[in-house]
């Protein structure tokens, strides 16, 4: 049952990051070839000027295989694991870095170190995550978050998950995302919390308080991805069927989506945590390159995105 089709990392992304210019990143203890391997990709492709921070013996053997000539890079050599978060972090803290780029090393560690008032990325906006999902030979994107971080969101996480990747959605041009927030049920039930929290983001949206998007809820999985599912099921809106981004109940909820399109459909699933100062590329462990490729032109998009925002503010003051 497992999808043979080889993955990719779509054009339309991977095209217009390489049009601007290269992001200066932190990759956190890039110590096995995998994840070394992706920052390599990345820097080959133009779109990274990669910091690495790590032990520098093991990350000079595992480049040798890889063959790549470090000569002009920067290596930052630091041997333990949360040292190494907490160094990248304070790169990014200071501007010296305006990405991080997991590693070898667990997710919980790096975050740890990104929320350490010290190091100064925290914002006014909870860490969430956000998968890019897109299909070999398509152009058509959809979002899931968020899988990764928040495990069983109240109703407050949810709208700063639904802030982020709005914005992650504005940043890829997308001037009023379709939000699907998901639940197993198209009803409000007393039974069903998420049902509840669904109906209550629909209504915040319309005062907007979740930023310039269409977010309705609660729907369920296959009519908020399904125009004939909902056409049968008479429910209508600017959502239903054509879903580009969705809320999900929880992590489970999303974990299990995201790796099925993974594994069933072959999917790249390009991730981003968001709410920090800085963008965090973060794929799973087994991700393969394309989806880590992926990622790094979403960040590269996003922090374009940010920087013109700056810069109308700037010129508006």
């Amino acid at each position: 049952m497992l999808s043979t089709i080889p993955p990719e990392c779509p054009a339309f992304l991977l095209d217009r990051a390489k049009a601007l210019p290269r992001v200066v990143t932190a990759v956190v203890n890039p110590v096995n070839l995998l994840s070394l391997s992706g920052a390599k990709r990345a820097c080959d492709e133009g779109l990274i000027e990669p910091v690495l921070v790590g032990d520098q013996g093991r990350i000079r053997a595992l480049a040798d295989v890889l063959d790549w000539d470090l000569h002009d890079l920067r290596i930052q050599h630091v041997s333990e694991e949360v040292q190494c978060a907490e160094a990248a972090c304070m790169l990014a803290g200071s501007g010296t870095a305006q990405a991080l780029m997991k590693g070898h090393l667990h997710t919980d560690v790096l975050l740890r170190a990104v929320l350490k008032r010290e190091v100064g990325l925290r914002s006014a906006s909870r860490l969430s995550h956000v998968f890019h999902m897109t299909l070999p030979g398509s152009d058509k994107a959809l979002s899931i978050t968020d899988a990764v971080i928040n495990v069983q969101p109240t109703i407050v996480d949810k709208i700063h998950i639904a802030r982020n990747a709005i914005e992650l959605m504005h940043a890829l041009g997308y001037e009023k995302p379709r939000m699907a927030v998901l639940s197993g049920t198209e009803e409000v039930v007393a039974s069903m919390p998420s049902s509840k929290d669904a109906a209550e983001l629909a209504k915040l949206a319309t005062i907007g308080a979740l930023g310039d998007a269409c977010v309705e809820g609660p729907l369920a999985f296959d009519n908020a991805v399904s125009l004939e599912a909902a056409r049968i099921k008479g429910i209508g809106g600017e959502v239903a069927g054509n879903a580009d981004i969705l809320l999900v109940p929880n992590l489970e909820a999303g974990n299990f989506l995201f790796k099925q399109m993974v594994y069933f459909m072959s999917a790249t699933a390009a991730g981003l945590v968001l709410g920090a100062r800085v963008p965090i590329i973060l794929t799973s462990r087994a991700d393969p390159l394309e989806a880590r490729l992926a990622s790094c032109a979403l960040a590269s998009i996003f922090i374009d995105y940010r920087r013109q925002l700056r810069n109308q503010l700037q010129a508006a003051s």
